[in-house]
């Protein structure tokens, strides 16, 4: 399966553009890429280390 090109590219940021609305966007991508960074810390097993430090503050 091939990379779409420009014009598809272009035609799906309008449909998502038509269904969030621009005041929504910068919302939804920036949970987006908090949702990822999450996701790669939790593969590389940093978020395990950050939960310690937590429960030897409490």
């Amino acid at each position: 399966m091939s990379m779409p090109g420009p014009l598809e590219l272009i035609l799906i940021l309008l449909i998502i553009l038509l269904i969030f609305g621009a005041n929504k966007l910068p919302e939804v991508g920036r949970s987006l890429g908090n949702g990822i960074r999450e996701f790669m810390r939790a593969v590389k097993g940093e978020d395990s280390g950050r939960e310690e430090k937590k429960e030897k503050k409490d």
